[in-house]
């Protein structure tokens, strides 16, 4: 069974700092590609950043130089450090793991940024 458990959401001021974690379970971490989504009240779900199992990343325009997405794979963990944060960047952050056929979704942790 595939399951993956984000955590690190909260409130934060305009400027600050947060850092996500997403521990995964029920497959092979070390060769799966991991990524970081979110979704803001009346906005579909949108790609913030990927990571595959080389280590290449990848990230939305909006992120670029401000978030660095990187993997544990002894700890089967991905993260998103997130800086310089805007009030733009509230959202619910989900982690997503392709994985046989099937995409697989943690239940999200809510960022929430002040101005």
């Amino acid at each position: 069974q595939v399951q993956l458990v984000e955590s690190g959401g909260g409130l934060v001021q305009a400027g600050g700092s947060l850092t996500l974690s997403c521990v995964a379970s029920g497959i092979i971490f070390s060769i799966n590609a991991m990524s970081w989504y979110r979704q803001a009240p009346g906005k579909q779900r949108e790609l913030v950043a990927t990571i595959t199992s080389r280590g290449t990343t990848n990230y939305a325009d909006s992120v670029k130089g401000r978030f660095t997405i990187s993997r544990d794979n002894a700890k089967k963990t991905v993260y998103l450090q997130m800086n310089s944060l805007k009030p733009e960047d509230t959202a619910v952050y989900y982690c997503n793991a392709p994985w046989g056929g099937h995409d697989y979704w943690g239940q999200g942790t809510q960022v929430t940024v002040s101005s």
